[in-house]
């Protein structure tokens, strides 16, 4: 019963496959602080600052207050591109390797 509780004061990170992105959008409706699209189309996680991270695999942590607005866009996301994780132990919380 304390998983819930743990996972809601576990801090996440996220980062988009870009390899995999189809570009459909729904993180960008989901959480546009987190997720913004670029030129080529596809998305990408946005550091505290605003700005594109680009390389590949790069993480951001997540704002409590978007938990989950991210977590959903993980697990609707039609590519199966966007990671989410646990800081704390790297265990996969939504997306493509999560139970």
């Amino acid at each position: 019963m304390n998983v819930s509780v743990e996972t809601s004061e576990d801090t996440l990170q996220v980062w988009v496959d870009q390899d995999l992105c189809t570009g459909d959008g729904l993180c960008v409706q989901y959480a546009p602080e987190v997720f913004e699209f670029d030129v080529d189309g596809l998305a990408y996680v946005k550091g505290p600052d605003g700005e594109l991270q680009m390389a590949p695999g790069s993480r951001v942590g997540v704002p409590a207050h978007l938990r989950l607005e991210v977590i959903d866009a993980a697990k609707e996301c039609p590519g199966e591109c966007i990671h989410v994780h646990r800081e704390s132990d790297d265990a996969p919380v939504a997306g493509p390797n999560a139970e």
